[in-house]
């Protein structure tokens, strides 16, 4: 089932409700049907509410979403919010806010990032679960949209990384 998506405002920030969890698993996530999944944003723009600014789904997304080094290091919480913040992507985008420039320092981006890299940080929330399937809360999420300036002058979504739980949660419900 697909999960629904909205964008709700708490406590003065934009929160992406993802109301649903596609990507389910006790011990690991299936990182392939999360990068399958990533493939249908590819070609696709969207537009930064806060800056105008916009943002492209390149076909290295998927691959780079699902691979990274950040990605292979998660587990747990944070694992499963990596992978069901994917059914979120434009919203997430949509709602971004607080851009921070960053030069590109890797010679690996040289030519993909050659005007440097931006953040921007972004909430989404999921449902936790009873035993019995009723929606007992929301966890709360932060993230970094890890976006790409490249030598084409379009910035890029590169991946979404540093993601933490909220755990003093203004945005409770």
């Amino acid at each position: 089932m697909e999960p629904t998506v909205s964008i709700i405002e708490e406590s003065g920030k934009r929160i992406v409700l993802i109301d649903g969890i596609r990507f389910k698993g006790k011990r690991s996530i299936n990182w392939d049907d999360v990068r399958q999944y990533a493939r249908k944003y590819v070609g696709q723009s969207f537009v930064i509410t806060e800056s105008g600014d916009t943002i492209h789904i390149q076909s290295d997304f998927p691959d780079e979403y699902t691979g990274s080094k950040y990605t292979h290091r998660l587990h747990g919480t944070v694992a499963k919010a990596k992978a069901n913040a994917m059914a979120g992507i434009p919203e997430l985008i949509q709602t971004a806010v607080g851009r921070h420039f960053r030069e590109n320092i890797g010679e690996k981006h040289q030519r993909n990032a050659k005007y440097g890299w931006y953040r921007y940080d972004a909430w989404f929330r999921l449902p936790v679960y009873s035993e019995n399937g009723d929606v007992e809360r929301y966890n709360t999420f932060h993230a970094s949209l890890l976006i790409r300036h490249s030598s084409d002058g379009k910035m890029y979504l590169y991946d979404v990384i540093d993601i933490k739980k909220e755990t003093s949660n203004p945005f409770e419900s």
